[in-house]
């Protein structure tokens, strides 16, 4: 069970923010605040942490400037989704093969779930002409993928129904955010 919550709360915090994720669960391992599993102790490795750090210093730059985050993201489609379910392999070290990869492709699909609902929803709040809601929603992303990620570690069970919540969430915004996404290309077609 602690290695599921652990595999679904940074599989979803990864979704949000790749290097949040890996720095705080490295700062968590380095502090002795825990002991993760054998596969991912080399998170706290001082060259990990500091290129994790450097990296989450250039994406919370990067975040907060309006169509460049929508670029960052398009191109971290591609980083974020394959990257946690590395990380999920490596926390299932310990386990039999078919729960590894089950933990690893579930993982995988819950951290593309939590990225196309962020980079949808940013997407959107792109077009809104103050830049206010597009910095509090990148802080909001950044405080939640740190509180998932340490209530991955330290409270495994919690995290599975928070995330099961999460993924309820955001189905329902990435529904909500194609319907509108549909009928504004209608109307942008429908007036020419």
């Amino acid at each position: 069970m602690e290695t599921l919550g652990l595999a679904l709360g940074t599989g979803f915090s990864s979704g949000l923010n790749l290097y949040a994720t890996v720095a705080t669960l490295g700062l968590l391992q380095r502090s002795g605040v825990l002991h993760l599993p054998p596969g991912l102790q080399v998170l706290s490795h001082p060259w990990v942490l500091g290129i994790a750090l450097a990296l989450y210093l250039i994406e919370f730059l990067a975040d907060k400037i309006p169509y460049f985050d929508t670029i960052w993201d398009a191109i971290h489609t591609f980083i974020r989704p394959p990257a946690a379910a590395l990380l999920a392999y490596a926390a299932a070290g310990g386990a039999a093969p078919e729960w590894r990869w089950g933990a690893t492709l579930i993982a995988g699909g819950i951290a593309l779930t939590a990225h196309g609902t962020k980079a949808s929803a940013r997407a959107a709040v792109n077009a809104s002409p103050e830049p206010f809601s597009n910095w509090a929603l990148s802080l909001g992303e950044d405080v939640l993928a740190v509180w998932l990620t340490w209530m991955a570690t330290a409270h495994p069970l919690a995290t599975t129904v928070i995330i099961a919540a999460l993924i309820a969430l955001s189905a329902f915004l990435l529904y909500h955010l194609f319907r509108f996404a549909r009928r504004a290309v209608r109307e942008i077609f429908s007036v020419g």
